[in-house]
This record gives C-alpha cells, sequence and structure tokens, in this order.
C-alpha cells in the first residue's frame, strides 16, 4: 500500500514541478520584457500572481485567506511569513495584492525557468557571505524608494527538523523596515508544512489556511528596537501557529 502511495504522491509532486515551469515557458517573451525594466515591475507581478494561483488551484490546494485588516494598497510593507514549503512562495503570492519582491536564498535560481526569473526579479542574498548581506541591502533600499514592498521569509530558510514549529528569526527584514520607517505585516501559513513540506514522499491536495495580521508598526522605532520588534513578530506568528494547528 506504502508503495502505491508513494507512486501517487511522486506523480503528483512532478505535476507541481510542471505547473511551476510549463506557465513560465509559454509566457516566456512577455516575462522577459516586464522583467526587463523596474518600472514594469507591477505589470509582471500581476502576471507572477495568475502563475501562483494556478499552481495551487491546479495541484488540489484550495486558500482559505482570514484577515486581521485589510492590506493598505497605497504603503510598502514588509512582508513576512513563517517558512516551511515550496508553496509558500505561492501562498504568499495569494495573499498579497500590493506588488513586492522575495528577498530570498541564491541557491533557488538553479531552477530551472523559474530560477531564470528569480534572478531577475527578486533580491539574491548568499547568507555566508558579508557582501552579499550589504548588497541586499542596498537592493531593498532602492525598492522600498520605488514604492515597492519586501518579502522575506525571517527564518532564514526551511529548518531540517520538521518538529519545529517556528525556528529564530533572523535581523535583515525588522533592520529593513525600522531604517525605511515601514510596517511589519505578518502572515501565519498554517497548513503549508503538512500540504507540501519538502519531505518529497509527503503530503496532499487540501485546504491552506493563512492568516494576515494586524500590521506592527515601526514609526519612530530605532535600531535599538529591532529585537523587541523582531520577538514580537515572533510571538504572533507562534502564538497563531500553537493554537491553530
Amino acid at each position: 500500500m506504502t508503495f502505491f502511495k508513494n507512486i501517487l504522491i511522486l506523480l503528483w509532486r512532478i505535476w507541481f514541478y510542471t505547473l511551476m515551469g510549463l506557465p513560465l515557458v509559454v509566457l516566456f517573451p512577455i516575462l522577459l520584457v516586464l522583467s526587463a525594466r523596474e518600472r514594469w515591475y507591477p505589470q509582471f507581478f500581476v502576471m507572477t500572481r495568475f502563475w501562483a494561483k494556478l499552481i495551487l488551484y491546479g495541484t488540489g490546494f484550495f486558500p482559505k485567506v482570514k484577515k486581521e485588516v485589510e492590506i493598505d494598497r497605497s504603503k510598502s510593507y514588509m512582508f513576512v511569513a513563517n517558512h516551511t514549503s515550496m508553496a509558500d512562495i505561492m501562498l504568499m503570492l495569494y495573499c498579497v495584492k500590493n506588488p513586492f519582491v522575495f528577498v530570498g536564498k541564491k541557491e533557488l535560481a538553479k531552477i530551472p525557468v523559474f530560477g531564470f526569473f528569480y534572478k531577475r526579479t527578486c533580491i539574491l542574498v548568499d547568507r555566508s557571505s558579508p557582501k552579499s548581506r550589504k548588497e541586499v541591502f542596498e537592493r531593498a533600499q532602492l525598492r522600498l524608494q520605488a514604492g515597492t514592498s519586501i518579502c522575506i521569509f525571517p527564518e532564514g530558510g526551511v529548518p531540517d527538523d520538521e518538529s519545529i514549529v517556528l525556528d529564530q528569526f533572523k535581523d535583515g527584514a525588522f533592520r529593513l523596515a525600522i531604517d525605511h520607517q515601514i510596517p511589519i505585516l505578518p502572515l501565519t501559513f498554517l497548513d503549508n508544512k503538512k500540504r507540501f513540506s519538502y519531505t518529497f514522499f509527503s503530503g496532499s491536495p487540501g485546504k491552506m489556511r493563512a492568516l494576515i495580521h494586524a500590521e506592527i508598526p515601526t514609526k519612530g522605532l530605532h535600531l535599538e528596537d529591532k529585537k523587541a520588534l523582531k520577538d514580537k513578530t515572533h510571538q504572533t506568528i507562534l502564538q497563531t501557529l500553537e493554537s491553530r494547528i
């Protein structure tokens, strides 16, 4: 029975990655043009939201989003969420209509087709390189000055130990938010680990719940407030995970 179950999971996961790549191949000329200039990024972002919905629904995931607050379309935010799955990228794009750019690990740029556009439009970081981390801040500042929001998964990666509910947060998102006086907007993804974790022979179609929390203001904060801001954000997401899973 386990053998046949694993075969089904294998085919299902292959289908997920096919859905990731095929629309990007079909739309390649349009996406190539829209990703060529930063001023065209809002139009590129609309296309990526369509891509994300196609993957989620096509793989059998059904997003259910609850909001503690409506996101102000005229503001820039620092969007943060817990990170347990490749599907986190798609669910974030599904939840948020404000154009934003991901700050993420450079290894994702190696994924065929997806990696090409990821490298062109996202801010890549090599966490082993202090120079890379400095460049991330410089590029993020340019994006924020242009009115684009930023999205960071502040755990800095997916923990190898899947029993960890929420790993410790890195400082980067909170330093940037304070530097630019933009609010933190936390999201909690409740089902992504169960639905599509990095354990290959696991997961299933089904509901994907997300909660958009009230924003956490940074106006008037200074860098010495960074730890308190980080801890408050961590507690917001952790308490939701512990109470609703």
